[in-house]
């Protein structure tokens, strides 16, 4: 299984005061779906991390997000080991099909892979 990235995401109240600050970082917005936008480093564009308010599609925001290649066969291995599944196997309209799985410590980690493009 392959791991295509690791992005961080930090829930806020100011979405917008938080972009400017990451932006005296170095990082500018590569994503804004109105609930969660994604920032990135133009020097290193997988360095990234994401601002959000609550999920819109799931119960819970999670705590960080993880590209895999094949999500169909992650997901299996996580039903397979018993870890606790907090939103289902879903492909959401913005062209990803994800789901929500809880770590040991009780983080959320949005576990996701972009779907071939559809004509």
């Amino acid at each position: 299984m392959s791991v295509r990235r690791v992005v961080p995401n930090l829930r806020t109240e100011s979405p917008r005061e938080n972009k400017d600050f990451y932006g005296l970082l170095g990082f500018e917005q590569v994503m804004d779906h109105g609930w969660i936008a994604t920032l990135a480093s133009p020097a290193v564009p997988a360095a990234q991390l994401s601002l959000m308010g609550a999920d819109l599609t799931a119960p819970v925001s999670p705590d960080l997000s993880v590209e895999v290649e094949d999500v169909d066969a992650v997901y299996a291995a996580v039903r397979a080991a018993g870890a606790e599944v907090v939103h289902p196997l879903t492909d959401e309209e913005w062209g990803v099909r994800r789901f929500f799985v809880r770590d040991p410590d009780g983080r959320v980690v949005n576990v996701l892979g972009h779907r071939p493009n559809r004509t």
